[in-house]
């Protein structure tokens, strides 16, 4: 962990209270980096069911599916299946639309018009 902390660190660290992250060792860390240590509230699991329904999707129709010989390939192929699963996929939590429908209020033939989210904000290939 150390070694993460010195190449680039958060400011505030936010996880649920598994005794992973509630551990006195792994605490002592992030505080003498200087970080703010937040945690979910007890039961509050469902704050994260729609991300990792996402995340589910994303591994079992994307990831496992593709044998990426390098890191430019899995970005390429995860871009393409975001801006499937944003401009194409019809989701029944969002009523059959488009997350992009949803977010812009636009349909999917006006998705060159607003942007899409690029692939570094999703937080997983810095």
């Amino acid at each position: 962990m150390e070694r993460a902390l010195g190449i680039s660190q958060p400011a505030i660290f936010n996880n649920d209270q598994g005794c992973q992250f509630t551990s006195h060792e792994f605490t002592q860390r992030l505080e003498a980096a200087g970080i703010r240590i937040s945690w979910d509230g007890r039961g509050r699991f469902l704050d994260n069911i729609f991300i990792e329904r996402l995340w589910r999707s994303v591994k079992y129709e994307e990831v496992y599916l593709h044998g990426y010989e390098h890191v430019g390939e899995a970005k390429g192929s995860l871009a393409q299946y975001f801006q499937l699963y944003n401009t194409e996929r019809f989701h029944q939590s969002l009523d059959y639309k488009t997350p992009h429908e949803v977010y812009f209020g636009e349909g999917k033939n006006k998705t060159e018009q607003a942007p899409l989210i690029h692939l570094k904000e999703a937080c997983f290939l810095s």
